[in-house]
């Protein structure tokens, strides 16, 4: 067996490694190949229908790769895994599946270091109704790359990182099953190797090799799983992991074991996986979780969409607060990579108040840092971060980019403790730079306990109270209006036609906006030192001047949606009205003025001018 796992892994590497160095002669020589004639007799001519079946095969292996390389979201990979979305059909098939976790597989074997000749890949997966099956197709491909498999069961995205940290798991690889906040009936997969989660440019890769395996397989089924892999409860570890470090840093000098005794915490888990963290955290650790919310893992969801964004989750939660006189109130996601929490008075704290509170935090343990957001971040938070001696580094959006950014500033000698993204997802340097929504709730926690030991009657979020809020703010979409293999770049051309329209002084009193050492150039706010990060979407900030006054008033912030085949629009003013006034121009000197309007959907634009008027 040890023969047969060691040759496996050998051509794996080989064509990983074929595939890495050359692409396109890949994609050539699998397009190109002509099955031998039943004679064996070499083939001297080439007839007109013989060219125009060619043709036509040609063009399915194109659609089906295609099709799974659509299947890439930015450093995930998510689409439909089940009937029941009005004009979506199914794209995220077992067979599907079962290339890319191949596929994974042996980008693992080619590319990381092992010591035990066999890569050992783990899976976890949320709730969700498709799990099974898909993850069925998981395991049937990393056999067939060569790998051992070991199933987690219902998990989270960080627990499946920290097993490959954690002894005696520390698993070379992991994979996450979910599709975070969407639909019931959607799924994806996340990627982790012992480096962190993988890179945008790392999955296209994959995908890619994933692409070629799936379009010249002549059956789309999954195969059977030759050997079962085996279960494990890491679970149980990652929760002990959590409340160890509970434990040893608030030290609590009465009880221990049992520091939160006396306070209580009602989480939501919003039926996802975050229900281990009221049984196997919190109430172990001395808390009264009574009034806690949809702990039960239910894919269907079927109470509200498990979001520390979305409002009902949020608006329950604080009702729960309230109704118990609760000291803390938390919201997961789905497979809790993101949360939010509602103080003792049932104020929701999350997008900018979140990275606010995590930064004051943050600050007190290490003066002087910088944190990291997205570019969507308000003009009031930078004034926090900055009143608190700290240096505010707007990045470009999408949580991967954010925690990047701040891997590398560290590298660069720029102490960076916190990167944060509006969606809840927030990383610290002392936790590997894992976006984990668990230990976010746990700084939070510990901050709470430590506030009560110094005499403090004030909740946790009266380190907040100062913090500047804008008047107003508004997010609109564009669905981009073409065929979805043409989407990207219709995207593209809409955001850099929006870049030249500002440099060219064609909206009076806009500017691209800058930050620090980054600037808005080249499709995003990019990195001005020698080694630029790879672009994942084009998008552009715009701060916003009054014509009369001169003085800044809003910004503008479009960019491309990783996800979806549109252009998101987000804007915040500190005058009233401004939003509807950027929006205006935005429509009718942009849009319009450029004929960008004649390929996007621009009626949500229409549609809050037509309200806001």
């Amino acid at each position: 067996m040890a023969s047969t796992s060691t040759s496996s892994l050998v051509s794996s590497k080989t064509l990983v490694s074929l595939f890495l160095s050359s692409p396109r002669t890949v994609k050539s020589s699998f397009l190109s190949f002509t099955p031998a004639s039943p004679s064996c007799k070499p083939i001297r001519t080439r007839s007109s229908n013989a060219t125009k079946t060619d043709e036509v095969t040609n063009n399915i292996l194109d659609e089906d790769m295609d099709q799974i390389r659509r299947l890439q979201n930015g450093s995930d990979v998510r689409g439909v895994a089940l009937e029941g979305e009005k004009g979506r059909t199914v794209t995220l098939t077992p067979a599907a599946v079962e290339a890319i976790a191949e596929s994974f597989g042996e980008w693992v074997a080619a590319t990381e270091s092992n010591v035990n000749g066999v890569i050992r890949v783990s899976l976890g997966r949320d709730p969700r109704v498709s799990g099974g099956k898909l993850s069925t197709a998981v395991f049937a491909g990393l056999a067939r790359a060569g790998c051992l498999a070991f199933d987690m069961g219902l998990a989270t995205t960080p627990a499946c990182f920290m097993s490959t940290l954690l002894p005696p798991f520390e698993y070379d690889a992991s994979i996450m099953m979910t599709a975070s906040h969407l639909p019931y009936t959607r799924n994806g997969l996340k990627f982790f190797t012992k480096r962190g989660g993988l890179t945008s440019p790392e999955v296209e890769k994959i995908c890619d090799l994933a692409a070629r395996k799936y379009a010249n397989r002549q059956t789309k089924v999954s195969t059977l799983i030759r050997t079962r892999p085996e279960q494990v409860d890491f679970m149980s570890a990652y929760s002990k992991h959590l409340r160890e470090i509970i434990k040893e840093r608030i030290n609590h000098p009465e009880h221990y074991n049992t520091p939160l005794k006396g306070f209580q915490i009602v989480v939501n888990a919003g039926n996802g996986s975050g229900g281990f963290f009221t049984w196997d955290v919190l109430d172990k650790l001395g808390a009264d979780t009574f009034g806690s919310l949809y702990l039960n893992p239910d894919g269907m969801f079927p109470n509200h969409i498990p979001n520390p964004e979305d409002k009902t989750a949020m608006s329950r939660t604080r009702a729960a607060v309230l109704e118990n006189s609760a000291d803390l109130g938390v919201v997961f996601d789905t497979d809790v990579d993101r949360s939010g929490v509602v103080d003792n008075r049932g104020n929701p704290i999350n997008g900018d108040k979140l990275i606010a509170l995590m930064s004051a935090i943050v600050l007190k343990e290490h003066p002087g840092s910088t944190i990291v957001t997205d570019a969507r971040t308000s003009m009031g938070l930078t004034r926090f971060i900055t009143e608190r001696g700290g240096r505010h580094c707007l990045y470009r959006v999408g949580y991967r980019n954010v925690i990047d950014k701040g891997v590398e500033l560290n590298k660069d000698g720029i102490e960076t403790h916190l990167m944060m993204e509006t969606s809840g997802h927030g990383a610290v340097k002392e936790n590997y730079f894992l976006d984990d929504g668990a230990y976010m709730v746990v700084k939070i926690i510990i901050e709470m306990v430590r506030m009560r030991l110094a005499g403090s009657k004030e909740g946790i979020g009266s380190l907040i109270e100062n913090l500047e809020e804008p008047l107003e703010s508004a997010e609109l979409r564009m669905n981009i209006l073409s065929e979805p293999r043409d989407a990207k770049a219709k995207g593209i051309e809409a955001i850099e036609t929006f870049r030249q329209y500002i440099e060219e002084g064609k909206l009076e009193g806009w500017e691209l906006d800058s930050c620090g050492e980054c600037w808005v150039s080249e499709g995003c706010l990019v990195d001005s030192n020698d080694h630029p990060s790879a672009i994942d979407a084009h998008m552009y900030r715009a701060k916003v001047m009054d014509e009369k006054s001169g003085e800044e008033y809003g910004w503008v912030h479009m960019r491309q949606s990783i996800h979806n085949p549109n252009i998101a629009l987000n804007m915040q003013s500190v005058l009233p009205g401004g939003c509807l006034s950027m929006t205006s121009i935005f429509r009718d000197r942009f849009l319009e003025a450029s004929g960008v309007a004649r390929f996007l959907d621009i009626s949500d634009i229409d549609n809050y001018i037509g309200s806001q008027s």
